[in-house]
């Protein structure tokens, strides 16, 4: 599934998560305790700021705590090496990494090297691509087609599916791991679980 723009706009209820989470995103320390929860390093454009405060918040009521890095007040105030290397020290010491992946963020160099620095050091299981389209595109225009054949992906259900044993999958956000080769069948995890799994 590609989510389009505005699909987690209703996700923003509990306000209060999504500036709390910005709040500690702006004094973030990788060098001392951040917090009991699982933390993700949110990769994104800045240009989509809006879409991703939605996504925020779903990731707040599922325990987790978001780092954002344009939020961060410990960021130099021009883009240098030093943020390259503040980003990665910060994606090592997260528990997961997602790319919120847009159109713009995968054309963007500075993602892309991100998400290669959270395939090294998180492997694929702690990885996850969030694809949003704009609103009115037909999936097969959207630009990270390639990335959703090779990283986990998240997706939604709307408890109309079934298991392979025809049982009912539960409506909600799961992590799904793509289809590697024809025949294999696809395994989803409820986004919550992939999130607290260490």
């Amino acid at each position: 599934m590609i989510f389009e723009r505005g699909h987690f706009d209703g996700s923003m209820i509990q306000e209060s998560f999504v500036m709390e989470s910005l709040n500690e995103a702006k004094f973030f320390d990788y060098t001392t305790d951040y917090s009991p929860n699982s933390t993700i390093f949110l990769s994104h454009k800045h240009d989509d700021l809006k879409d991703l405060q939605g996504v925020m918040g779903i990731l707040q009521k599922m325990g987790a705590k978001i780092y954002i890095d344009s939020m961060d007040n410990k960021m130099p105030n021009q883009t240098s090496g030093a943020t390259a290397h503040r980003i990665k020290k910060i994606i090592k010491y997260c528990n997961k990494f997602i790319l919120l992946a847009t159109d713009k963020a995968i054309e963007s160099f500075w993602c892309n090297w991100e998400l290669g620095i959270g395939d090294t050091h998180k492997y694929s299981e702690h990885i996850a691509i969030l694809p949003m389209k704009d609103k009115g595109k037909y999936d097969s225009s959207y630009k990270g087609n390639e990335y959703l054949q090779i990283y986990p992906s998240i997706d939604y259900e709307n408890g109309t599916n079934k298991y392979y044993d025809g049982s009912i999958i539960v409506a909600g956000y799961y992590v799904s791991i793509p289809i590697i080769k024809e025949g294999d069948r696809r395994i989803i995890t409820p986004l919550k679980d992939w999130i607290n799994k260490s």
